[in-house]
């Protein structure tokens, strides 16, 4: 298989053994592109995957920097781009079918490219970028340079393509907008301009936009001021007020998902609510297409929403996510949908080949269709793709011709491993999560989430088959290995469970039994050497809570399955001392960990830190946990965690990690000598990895990136690989006669018939056993149990057949003793309550009642947390409300009834005022007091200036009684109706309110807000204290009522009358604040009272009623006066009504048998009862007039206090007219202070967009500046070139002066000749297919063109072609004249197309020029209006003004009733006359109006006039300051120099430098000096002793000396008085000769001065007089 890379990648190696891969399995996840007609590519983690469609042969191309990201390809080039997924990515091109590289592309793009695209025509390369860049980047990748780019923030882009009929054109596409970007270009230059589609409304329909800074159809309010803009409004004044619109205002649009071109350079795009629409590539104008409904629909088809487009003749074929792709065909604005063609997965993509012959067609599976055109359309699957990613890979044995995949659906492959074609399939149908071949046979087993272990038998690979299903437990298998010799399979389960079962199908694959492990099993390793007769077994287990890991190894002999029931108990757990098992941790984390063939050491890869480690068992055994610690550490150079692998005989030790890369090591010394990076990091590396028997064949599985990597060795010799052959060859002879006969036995195995769905669906039941039961409880048999549980169960069986007997007995033991319980119970009702026992105390399980107890005191608990939790919320909430809307408020709201009419006054409830309100207020108050004091002084000021004569003061009571009337006056000098309100009758001064005539400012406004704001204050605070009045009043009437109330029922009470007595209260509305305080009466639930305080309550009660009883039985006195007086001592008068006289004895008997002295009796009994009804009729009169009087008095007074409220309710009405009015006026103040702003705010925006577009007007002056002089440079070469054509054409016969001259006629016709070049037309058939035809405009057609040119020009300077009698010379350089000539008409032409485009360049941008330009002046109108209406809005003030309400009487009204003296007229002539007179009157307060203007301005011209007279003196004077101004040499020097700051810092660097120089010289002159001292140190000591020495010869010399003295002394002082003499001379001589030289200087010095004076006066500026 053939394969490329770049000269840096690829496997390395360190001692003459590398690796090379021979084919990459993958399924593409990205878009599949064709590199030709008959080839196709895809990315598939680090490597680009080629097909060849007829051969069906692979080629891959492999990604030096990690996985591969975007792909796109060029089909006339046959070249391949893709991007790398590093920081800062790079962008390779690769050539096609040679995979060598072009060119590789480096730009400034940080994360990632996210989109690439090749133009049809041209070397033009487009790359988009998304975060952070989010740049769109053209390439010329044949010159690897970026022609232009440009970033677009936040726009994420799904889908780029170029025009394939203009290169210049390129469409972007994302779920929420379409731009079209042209590129333009001007020589070399290229720019990007990009334009916005607008898409239609949801529906299909559009929207009519509005211009949002420039609207032209606001309505004009004539009453509130000038409409704005809703950007103004907003308070927007940058960029976003360009784009900004309210929320209801934005609509949902068509949400696009795909786009494709069409040959008229228009655009189809599909959208997600099932339209498709057309853009036109030079308006973009969008065009919703109608769909035309056939008679007989699609069923449940009718909403197609494309997935994908690709362009047809007469349409577009459409994909959705349905597997159907169909056929629009488009006609005149409308277009109908027919079924093409029906996959059986969702296509994702697709796309038409180079000759339009195949139609590729890819799902969102991953495989690949090609649809063949013809007579008979064919559709062939390219590419089968599984179902997901490879879980689990393993060799079928021995590993030299087939392997086998497991993905975690449960799909199961086996492939051919020379080229990975898929040999067979088999679908499980349930999550899969491992895959383990068995070295000893042609099976397999796969592990499940579910439990389950599937044994597969592959002795027939195309048809592999379910031989047997292990059901192990209810959690999911994690491990799945066989050991070496394929004796045992190790099953790992996420409980920490590890079965063993036999390996082989003769036994049935028999469960053995499992051992208990740590739960987190992290790897199982095993060792099964051919000469010995066990397997060591080792289980790598994490313990993330101590940061450690916990090896536990355990030894399986060979014959375990016959001995099985030996080794295992009841329940099938292995027995530890059977198995040795031993325990080891170590002090950190590994991530893998393998078992040294000798199994003497362990190899562990850390997870913390990347090094592997060896560590040495223990030779001694050991009980409990043993600490290992490494002896061997070795840096792995692998980043992430990593897993270790052996091989076949234990001598390479391989490493993978998460970087991605594949090491193999020596087991011994750990170090590398051989690694290939198959993966990368950023599909988070390898995730398992299978060698074969020989260690010949390598197979390597990505983790995230979907790859499977087949590699093999390229170079592999030594002694490893004899000892890897060597030990092959032994395992193979080892393992033939089992192989054999397992192999026969699965032959003959029949396939399991398990419905395999219904696996992935088991009932999770467990056997529950209980020793109070009578039977053991047993799931259905039609569910399976997993086989640990039949174990427990079994066990359970058999421990309940072998204590059956003791069972029984306890059971009856049990029986008795509940009915001895249930007789104790009975006896226990029977008993008194105080005698009784709580039902509990019968429980004999006290555990479980006290763990009900405490249950039931937790849910209370619980219970109880809840409801305190809610209350305090409810509190929390009821506080807050009550704080906002009563505590805070310093008069509480409440309400005033009436006694007897429906009447209610309510007060005005008020906040406190704030600080800052009371700072402002007197602030404004102070304001306004001085503006008063300063126009008093003012008006004081005038009259003292224009008085012709002077007056004295006044006195100071004068002055006093003129400031009342002042005030007097300000405050009576706003009438009501110009006021605007009444809150002059509440009292409230309104003295510093300004007029509403005079409030223009921002700032009156505001005071005049904060005044009207104290006003409404204190108008609610004068009706308050009216309320407060009141409300104490009614107090006052209820409690005399109450008072009277009292008189009143006493005298109903005595005359027995049935009247109800009114009793008037104070209702909630009228006490607000007793609805914040709960009464008993409104609480309907009983309170919950406990034991102790009912029986405390109980006691008392019993008490009280004890001690009154006392107190009844020993007051004998209270009895006696009851019995003789009636319980009282006089007689009262109001007691008469109820005296009664008693009736004599004898009134019982017969009249007849009474005595005269009992008829006496009966006659003074009579007198009595007649005296007593008289009294009883007189008190009782009384009492009735005193209580009509009492109602009397009660109904006067309410009825008053009735009135009163009226009049307060009239007061209130009243008051809250004058808040309502000053509301309002405040209301139109801030009306008016919102419109100031959003004037404002619209000036400001105008600003800023001219500000913004004066820059761009700068920008494109600029660009049209500088393609104005590219344009003529450009000329001026065309110009030249041309000139240099002519020339040539000219020059011609000069140059072939020397031959006769009909010879030059006829050479100058051939040179004139040139060959005719046929056009190179398509096939009819072609044409047909193609839609899109020959591209235009290609650079190549270009170069092909000039080419055959070139060649049909060396037909003509053939030797054939030469005239008879022309010398062979002469035609050699006429030939190469011609060609020159030719080559120089091709430069014309280019540099002709090149000036034409050029000027369509130029002619651009001055268009964009003017456009800009009548922005600004659009943008200069707007703001002169803009400024009209500001001061319109600020002359023109909204004024509120108080007018009577209701019908107006007209005084001395009298009716005429005679009009013989009238004249009937019609009523068009009173009108007419009305209207001239109107008009008169209009034109006549214009002319005012314009003559009020006229004056204005020559005001303001007089005004301007003596403002610039004063600026020209300002100016003179200026000058002649400037005039006089002292300038010195370095000041001229300032204004000189265009450049004086560079200058200085010039100057300053040299100085800077000079000083680094002098001060490297001091540095360098002082270790000199040093230098010189140590030397003169030396040469001081030798000096030293030569002194020594010298004044010991001086000694010897001072006796000479002494004698020449002597001698000298003897001669005399001739010679003595000669040399005095001498010196004498030599001084006088130097002191004239210096005397000569002071005189010297002293001239020169003098000459300087003048110089110096000179050149002084010559700076001096020259003063003239102005």
């Amino acid at each position: 298989m053939a394969q490329g890379r770049e000269r840096d990648e690829g496997p390395h190696s360190a001692g003459g053994s590398s690796l090379s891969v021979r084919w990459v399995q993958g399924f593409p996840k990205q878009n599949v592109h064709f590199v030709n007609d008959n080839t196709i590519c895809y990315p598939c983690g680090n490597f680009i995957i080629f097909i060849n469609i007829e051969t069906k042969k692979k080629t891959v191309l492999q990604c030096s920097n990690g996985i591969v990201g975007v792909v796109a390809t060029n089909i006339p080039y046959e070249v391949v781009a893709f991007a790398d997924r590093r920081l800062k990515p790079l962008i390779y091109i690769y050539s096609f079918p040679g995979l060598t590289r072009r060119t590789r592309l480096k730009g400034n793009v940080l994360l990632d490219y996210t989109l690439l695209s090749f133009s049809y025509c041209g070397t033009y390369l487009a790359s988009y970028s998304s975060l952070p860049e989010f740049e769109l980047a053209l390439w010329n990748w044949e010159s690897n340079i970026i022609l232009c780019k440009k970033s677009q923030p936040g726009m994420d882009v799904d889908q780029m393509s170029f025009n394939p009929m203009n290169w210049r054109q390129l469409c972007l596409s994302s779920p929420s907008t379409v731009s079209v970007w042209t590129i333009e270009r001007s020589n070399q230059e290229h720019y990007f301009k990009a334009r916005l589609v607008k898409l239609p409304l949801e529906d299909g329909s559009f929207f009519n936009e509005t211009d949002v800074v420039f609207p032209q159809s606001l309505p004009k309010d004539l009453i509130y001021g000038p409409v704005l803009p809703l950007s103004a409004i907003a308070g927007l004044v940058g960029e976003e007020a360009e784009t900004f619109r309210p929320k209801d205002d934005l609509y949902p649009l068509l949400h696009p998902t795909m786009h494709c071109w069409t040959p008229t350079s228009d655009l189809y795009i599909g959208c997600e609510e099932g339209h498709l629409l057309v853009i036109n590539g030079d308006t973009l104008k969008v065009t919703v297409l109608n769909k035309i409904e056939e008679e007989s629909p699609l069923d449940r088809r009718n909403f197609i929403s494309p997935v994908t487009l690709v362009y047809q003749n007469e349409g577009v074929l459409a994909s959705g996510i349905d597997g159907f792709v169909y056929s629009f065909i488009i006609k005149d604005g409308s277009y109908m949908i027919e079924d093409f063609l029906e996959i059986e997965r969702p296509v994702e993509h697709m796309m038409f080949s180079p000759n339009y012959t195949m139609l590729l067609i890819q799902t969102d599976k991953g495989s690949v269709y090609i649809y063949t055109f013809g007579e008979k359309p064919i559709l062939n699957k390219v590419l089968d793709a599984c179902d997901g990613n490879f879980q689990a890979i393993d060799f079928i044995t021995p590993g030299t011709q087939h392997f086998m995949t497991l993905t975690h659906s449960g799909e199961v492959c086996v492939w051919w491993l020379e080229d990975c074609a898929c040999v067979s399939k088999i679908y499980l149908n349930t999550p899969a999560t491992v895959l383990a071949c068995c070295p000893s046979s042609f099976s397999a087993a796969v592990g499940t989430e579910s439990g389950s272990v599937y044994f597969i038998s592959v002795y027939n690979e195309e048809s592999p088959q379910v031989v047997h299903e292990a059901f192990l437990s209810e959690s999911s298998v994690q491990h799945v290995v066989y050991d070496q010799r394929g004796i045992f399979l190790l099953v790992g389960t996420s409980e920490g469970k590890v079965f063993v079962v036999n390996a082989n199908s003769s036994s049935s694959f028999q469960i053995i039994g499992f051992t208990e492990v740590a739960k987190d099993i992290v790897q199982i390793s095993t060792v099964s050497l051919l000469e010995t007769d066990t397997v060591q077994v080792m289980v790598l287990s994490s313990l993330p809570e101590a940061g450690r890991s916990r090896l536990e190894m355990f030894t399986l002999p060979t014959l375990l399955s016959q001995v099985s029931t030996t080794f295992t108990d009841e329940r099938g757990r292995l027995k530890d001392e059977l198995i040795h098992k031993y325990l080891y941790e170590l002090e950190h984390t590994l991530s893998s960990a393998v078992l040294d063939f000798q199994s003497k050491q362990i190899h562990g890869f850390c997870s913390q830190v990347p090094y592997i480690c060896s560590y040495l068992l223990p030779k001694k055994e050991h009980i409990g946990i043993y600490i290992l610690k490494p002896y061997q550490k070795v840096q792995s150079r692998q980043y992430g965690p990593g897993i270790l692998y052996l091989s076949s005989h234990g001598l390479l030790l391989i490493t993978i990690a998460k970087c991605g890369i594949l090491c193999f090591r020596d087991v011994y010394t750990l170090e590398t000598f051989a690694w290939c990076r198959s993966h990368s990091h950023q599909g988070h590396g390898i995730q398992s990895m299978r060698i074969s028997m020989d260690g010949q064949n390598i197979l390597v599985n990505g983790r995230d990136d979907g790859t499977l990597v087949y590699l093999k060795w390229k170079r592999f010799g030594g002694h490893l690989a004899n000892d890897i052959l060597d030990y092959y060859q032994k395992l193979l002879i080892f393992l033939s006669s089992t192989m054999d006969k397992e192999n026969d036995y699965l032959s003959r195995t029949p396939k399991v018939s398990i419905d395999l769905a219904s696996n992935s669906e088991r009932t999770k039941q467990k056997a529950s056993t209980d020793s109070s039961q009578d039977e053991l409880v047993l799931t259905d048999v039609k569910k399976e149990i997993p086989w640990i549980q039949q174990k427990s169960q079994e066990a359970i069986k058999k421990e309940v057949n072998l204590f059956s007997k003791k069972r029984k007995e306890i059971k009856k033991g049990i029986k008795a003793l509940s009915k001895t319980i249930l007789n104790m119970m009975e006896e226990n009702d029977k008993l008194e309550n105080i005698a009784k026992l709580d039902q509990q105390e019968f429980g004999l399980d006290l555990e479980a009642l006290e763990r009900l107890h405490d249950e039931s005191q937790e849910e209370v608990a619980k219970m109880k947390k809840d409801v305190e939790m809610h209350n305090l919320a409810k509190n929390y909430l009821a506080e807050l409300i009550k704080e906002e809307c009563w505590n805070s408020m310093a008069v509480k709201g409440r309400a005033l009834k009436c006694f007897h009419i429906p009447c209610v006054v309510e007060n005005f409830p008020m906040k406190a005022r704030t600080a800052e309100e009371l700072k402002e207020l007197e602030r404004v108050l102070q304001q306004k007091k001085t503006e008063a004091e300063c126009l008093k002084l003012r008006k004081e000021i005038v009259e003292a200036q224009s008085g012709v004569t002077l007056v004295k003061k006044c006195h100071e009571e004068d002055d006093e009684e003129e400031e009342e009337e002042d005030k007097k006056v300000e405050c009576s000098n706003l009438p009501n109706y110009l006021l605007g309100s009444l809150s002059t009758d509440f009292g409230v001064d309104t003295s510093f309110l300004s007029s509403q005539l005079e409030l223009h400012s921002r700032e009156e406004k505001i005071n005049q807000i904060i005044l009207l704001k104290d006003i409404i204050y204190k108008v609610k605070t004068a009706f308050n204290n009216e309320f407060d009045a009141a409300y104490k009043q009614k107090e006052f009437e209820i409690a005399r009522v109450k008072e009277r109330n009292v008189r009143v029922r006493e005298i109903i009470l005595d005359l027995e009358l049935e009247e109800a007595v009114w009793q008037p209260e104070f209702e909630d509305c009228e006490k607000p604040e007793r609805t914040l305080v709960v009464r008993d009466e409104e609480i309907t639930t009983n309170k919950h009272v406990k034991p102790w305080h009912k029986a405390k309550a109980e006691l008392i009660t019993n008490r009280e009623t004890e001690h009154w009883l006392l107190i009844q039985g020993t007051n004998t006195r209270l009895q006696a006066l009851m019995d003789m007086m009636g319980g009282v001592l006089e007689v009262k008068k109001e007691d008469i009504l109820r005296m009664v006289i008693p009736q004599p004895a004898f009134m019982a008997k017969p009249d007849a048998v009474w005595t005269e002295e009992e008829r006496k009796q009966f006659k003074d009994y009579e007198k009595k009862v007649k005296e007593l009804n008289e009294e009883r009729d007189k008190y009782r009169k009384s009492l009735e007039a005193e209580l009509k009087k009492l109602q009397n008095s009660i109904q006067e007074s309410t009825q008053a206090f009735d009135e009163h409220l009226k009049r307060l309710f009239e007061r209130r009405v009243k008051a809250e007219m004058v808040t309502n009015q000053e509301e309002l006026k405040i209301n139109n103040l801030v009306f008016s202070l919102l419109l100031d702003e959003e004037l404002s705010s619209r000036e400001k925006f105008l600003n800023n967009y001219l500000s913004r577009k004066q820059q761009e007007k700068s920008q494109t002056s600029e660009a049209v500046q500088k393609s104005r002089e590219d344009l003529d440079v450009y000329k001026e070469h065309y110009d030249n070139l041309l000139a240099e054509d002519k020339v040539m054409d000219r020059s011609f016969k000069k140059e072939f002066a020397e031959i006769p001259s009909h010879q030059v006629d006829i050479l100058y016709k051939l040179f004139k000749r040139r060959p005719r070049i046929p056009k190179q037309k398509m096939h009819s058939d072609t044409t047909h297919v193609v839609p899109f035809g020959e591209r235009p405009g290609s650079g190549k057609l270009n170069k092909d063109a000039f080419a055959q040119l070139m060649k049909a020009m060396d037909e003509l300077d053939n030797i054939s072609s030469m005239p008879e009698g022309l010398d062979p010379l002469v035609w050699n350089r006429f030939c190469m004249t011609r060609r020159a000539k030719v080559e120089n008409e091709q430069k014309v032409k280019q540099k002709a197309a090149g000036l034409l485009e050029m000027a369509a360049f130029l002619q651009k941008r001055v268009e964009e020029d003017e456009k800009v330009q009548q922005e600004i002046e659009r943008v200069f109108h707007e703001l002169i209006l803009l400024q009209d209406e500001k001061v319109r809005f600020q002359l023109n003030l909204t004024i509120q003004i108080l007018l009577k309400q209701g019908q107006v009487e007209l005084e001395n009204f009298q009716l005429v009733l005679e009009y013989a003296d009238a004249i009937l007229i019609n009523k068009n002539i009173i009108e007419d006359l009305n209207s001239v007179i109107r008009t008169q009157g209009q034109k006549k307060i214009a002319s005012m109006m314009e003559s009020k203007d006229v004056h204005k301005r020559i005001f303001q011209i007089e005004w301007e006039h003596k403002k610039m007279e004063m600026e020209r003196e300002d100016l003179n004077q200026k000058a002649w300051d400037i005039q006089m101004l002292f300038f010195s040499r370095d000041r001229q020097k300032f204004l000189n120099e265009p450049n004086y700051e560079a200058l200085i810092s010039i100057q300053i660097g040299i100085m800077e430098q000079t000083i680094a120089v002098i001060d490297k010289t001091h540095k360098k002159n002082v270790e000199n000096c040093k230098k010189l001292l140590k030397k003169l140190g030396k040469v001081s000591n030798q000096k030293d002793i030569a002194n020594y020495t010298l004044s010991c010869n001086l000694r010897e010399e001072l006796v000479a000396v002494s004698e020449r003295k002597d001698i000298c002394n003897a001669m005399g002082s001739k010679l003595t008085c000669e040399k005095i003499a001498k010196e004498r001379y030599e001084n006088m001589m130097q002191q004239q000769k210096l005397t000569n030289i002071s005189k010297q200087q002293a001239e020169e010095i003098s000459v300087l001065q003048a110089e110096v004076e000179r050149l002084r006066m010559k700076t001096f500026p020259a003063l003239v007089q102005m």
